[in-house]
């Protein structure tokens, strides 16, 4: 038999898709610099072919299960098609953090009318499909990418596993040696280990400061009763979402899912109920790991963030676009659009670095995540705080106008696609409760001026508190006190001093 179709995805850097931006441009006109002969004035792009996309179509079934449709015009014999469920590791109860993780593993082993693994298999490669699954801590996705024709047969299956699982004993034993493999290699991927010890710094004793895959202890225990549990508690009809895109019909994919999802609960108990009976609480705090062994230092520095649904979270977008990214392995130092990625280079004070925005329900995280020889860490710390407190006070609108269209062209290039238009729509129907169209989307964007940007940057950095982790030689990185007092609102701002010092080396 060839490879398994079934393709299970592994942990996903909890880093939104919405938020993960290019570097590229100067921000200022520069002879030296590789835009040297383009515009240095960045332009507004043309957005009127967003109005010969088909727009998004929604229905509500009478059990609150909501179906949302795309047909896309570059995809006319493939389709993807998912089911999104706003249940993740943040629901969990501290003796279950993993299930949701597990249960993704187990939905793959068999139903009661597909009753082994194999025969699943077998029937997603007869079709030619792919199926995948994800978790995080907020959502968890069950998707296939099909052709058109085979759409129904599609929702045949993912509602099957999802409603109809048999978990059978001897696959549970094993998936949990699989888990604690995946364990194993989470633990080297330093991104997935920092970001795992700044929730739990930011959110001490939440759910959301728990990791995804849970403790080994209760990876070894969750059992077939836990699994059920959690399916009948939060795969329910109005916290639900079946999304398609690309070769589809709504009327009929509305028609098959009446058909297929008919055994799910409909408690009309909403995710907001539940975060609003359980919210996460922002606490300014450190998680630090000592490894002198290690070559290079791993940290990230974070700020709270926007929820969703906040006002502030498409400027918080534009400021992380400022902000940027930046890898050694790249060679784009001095020529990026980023200030702080220009002093990073110049000053040979990092080895990568890169700006993150995580939303949340009811909260976010928002920071720079960097990797750097330990005997820069001071002067790279330095120059990250004086970058932060620049925005509050001096941004150009040369800048913020760049920030703007890389952000825009950030997001085209992610919904290239049927499978990315499904995963685009299926989320925000989740999040914000509708599919926002691109025009009111870069409409949003294009409202974000240098005000905007001061403005958010003095509500979300100045005189706030700091979530900081950090893993390997840590003897020259600052105290969280040290990190605290350089968002203060008191302390003198001097123009980009020890910035242009980077820069200028």
């Amino acid at each position: 038999m060839a490879a398994t179709s079934i393709v299970r995805s592994k942990r996903r850097l909890v880093l939104p898709y919405l938020h993960r931006l290019l570097h590229s441009g100067p921000a200022t006109p520069s002879p030296n610099r590789f835009l040297r002969h383009a515009s240095p004035v960045p332009r507004d792009p043309d957005h009127s072919p967003f109005l010969r996309f088909p727009d998004a179509r929604v229905s509500t079934l009478p059990t609150g299960l909501r179906v949302v449709t795309q047909a896309y015009p570059a995809a006319t014999r493939m389709a993807s098609v998912g089911v999104w469920v706003d249940a993740g590791s943040r629901f969990e109860l501290p003796g279950t953090n993993g299930t949701a993780h597990f249960l993704e593993h187990m939905a793959f082993k068999g139903t009661t009318r597909r009753p082994t693994a194999n025969a699943l298999e077998v029937e997603i490669e007869n079709m030619g499909a792919r199926l995948n699954a994800y978790t995080s801590r907020e959502q968890t996705t069950y998707f296939a990418d099909v052709q058109g024709r085979d759409v129904p047969i599609a929702l045949d299956v993912l509602s099957d596993i999802l409603q109809y699982p048999c978990f059978p004993a001897n696959a549970l034993q094993r998936e949990r040696g699989v888990i604690l493999r995946e364990m194993e290699e989470v633990q080297g991927m330093m991104d997935e280990v920092i970001f795992d010890h700044l929730h739990a710094a930011a959110f001490q004793g939440h759910p959301l400061g728990d990791t995804i895959l849970g403790p080994v202890e209760n990876i070894k225990s969750i059992s077939k009763k836990d699994l059920e549990q959690y399916i009948t508690t939060h795969y329910t009809c109005p916290r639900m979402v079946v999304s398609a895109a690309g070769a589809v019909n709504h009327d009929e994919v509305v028609d098959q899912v009446r058909e297929f999802f008919t055994g799910f609960s409909t408690d009309p108990t909403t995710v907001d109920q539940l975060v609003e009976a359980n919210p996460a609480i922002f606490t300014g705090s450190e998680v630090r790991v000592e490894k002198p062994e290690m070559p290079l230092t791993h940290f990230a520095i974070a700020f709270k963030g926007s929820s969703w649904a906040n006002p502030s979270s498409i400027p918080l977008m534009v400021i992380q676009s400022i902000l940027g990214t930046w890898n050694r392995s790249v060679g784009v130092g001095n020529c990026s659009g980023s200030a702080l990625a220009r002093g990073i280079s110049n000053g040979n004070l990092a080895e990568s670095m890169i700006a993150f925005n995580t939303n949340y329900r009811d909260t976010g995280l928002f920071g720079i995540c960097a990797i750097a020889q330990p005997d820069s860490l001071y002067d790279l710390s330095r120059l990250i705080m004086q970058e932060f407190r620049r925005l509050a006070f001096e941004v150009s609108e040369t800048e913020v106008a760049r920030a703007r269209n890389q952000l825009k062209s950030a997001l085209l290039l992610h919904i290239d696609g049927s499978t990315a238009v499904s995963e685009n729509n299926g989320r925000q129907m989740l999040t914000y409760g509708r599919v926002m169209p691109f025009l009111e989307l870069f409409a949003r964007i294009d409202a974000v001026d240098c005000a905007t940007i001061m403005e958010t940057a003095k509500d979300f950095i100045i005189d706030k508190d700091i979530a900081l982790a950090a893993v390997g030689p840590l003897t020259n990185l600052p105290e969280l006190s040290w990190f605290r007092s350089h968002t203060y609102s008191d302390d003198e701002f001097t123009s980009g001093t020890f910035l242009q010092d980077a820069q200028n080396n």
